[in-house]
């Protein structure tokens, strides 16, 4: 069965985006020197890059006419499928590339359906009501968290309320020069199963 990748910058308190929705305690080039080359190689397992409507606006600005001289991964990602979900959106263009496939129902449905199919594993990048949507129903097979060196005091927060714990084994890290971290974990399996 195909995997759901959750791949998520994190600020060191644990929020994905600031109290004014911004992004900038994670764009910064020095962060990403190094992790661009491990998300390349990552790219390799995958064959589907989900996005929630937010992300898939915010990433069609910037991705679909990339290069590789500046960004690593850029070929990679543009080429790679697309899904979409969004119930506003009726066409995900990007760029030359093909167009990402639009899916308005309930993004949990959808994934159950997609991780029957066979395949390589799935990503979801950014995209935090969707991430938090599939964390609640239990959807994601890994967390890949990028932790910046950066307190932010408040913000989005990755995970939901949700009425339990969610207990994680961590199956690897990695320190890289700029100080982030990234962390590598999977649920672990439900008492008695």
């Amino acid at each position: 069965m195909r995997k759901l990748i959750l791949k998520e910058w994190l600020s060191l308190d644990g929020f994905t985006a600031d109290k004014n929705g911004n992004l900038d305690f994670f764009t910064s080039n020095e962060l990403n020197k190094y992790s661009d080359d491990d998300i390349l190689e990552f790219m390799d397992n995958i064959d589907t890059i989900l996005l929630g409507r937010v992300t898939y606006e915010l990433f069609v600005q910037f991705w679909p006419t990339a290069t590789t001289d500046i960004e690593v991964i850029a070929d990679k990602l543009n080429s790679t499928d697309k899904i979409v979900f969004s119930s506003a959106l009726k066409r995900a263009p990007w760029g030359k590339w093909p167009d990402a496939k639009i899916i308005n129902g309930e993004a949990a449905d959808e994934v159950r359906k997609l991780k029957a199919k066979p395949g390589r594993d799935m990503v979801l990048w950014g995209s935090i009501s969707v991430a938090q949507s599939l964390i609640k129903e239990n959807l994601i097979d890994e967390y890949h968290l990028r932790i910046c060196p950066t307190v932010i005091g408040g913000g989005n927060p990755l995970f939901p309320t949700i009425p339990g714990y969610l207990n994680l084994t961590l199956v690897d890290h990695k320190k890289y020069e700029s100080g982030l971290i990234l962390l590598h974990y999977q649920p672990k399996p439900a008492a008695g199963l």
